[in-house]
């Protein structure tokens, strides 16, 4: 990111705000990718302990799935997240999924189910890394406002 310095208040404040709002997508659609990862490990363990394929669809099973994992949250606060059916990567998040038959985990070949797992984690990687740096850039811009306000007084954010 450039620097930061020379942009006035409401720029910098509204160049922040774009990038919560970019992070908030990119984490929406790893957390949906964490969930898919998360059924694909489910039919790996039911493969690996012979257990019979679960009746219902693989909606049904979500709620069950997603029970057994205990991950920690997240340590900010939540924020209102709107993203679009076409945005991007959700898009792209589809196209995998379609591409490795996701929907049809129980019948998929063992490698063909590994294929998916793999090509899920390097998708969620990818969207780590992208949230990673945008976080740079938003505690940049957060770093430069704490600047102003510590150099110029609660005035210096109010004036621009």
């Amino acid at each position: 990111m450039s620097d930061a310095t020379h942009l006035s208040l409401s720029d910098l404040r509204a160049r922040r705000s774009a990038l919560q709002r970019q992070e908030d997508a990119v984490s929406f659609v790893r957390r949906l990718t964490q969930g898919r990862i998360d059924l694909v490990h489910d039919e790996e363990r039911r493969r690996a302990t012979n257990a019979p394929v679960p009746s219902g669809t693989l909606t049904e099973r979500l709620a069950n799935v997603f029970g057994q994992e205990h991950g920690g949250g997240s340590a900010r606060p939540p924020r209102e997240t709107d993203v679009p059916a076409d945005h991007p990567l959700l898009v792209q998040l589809d196209e995998l999924c379609e591409e490795f038959s996701f929907e049809n985990l129980e019948s998929l070949t063992d490698t063909d189910l590994r294929s998916l797992r793999d090509a899920l984690t390097m998708f969620e990687q990818s969207c780590s890394q992208q949230r990673h740096q945008m976080f740079e850039q938003i505690d940049a811009l957060t770093a430069e406002l704490v600047a102003r306000l510590r150099d110029g007084g609660t005035a210096a954010l109010l004036t621009d």
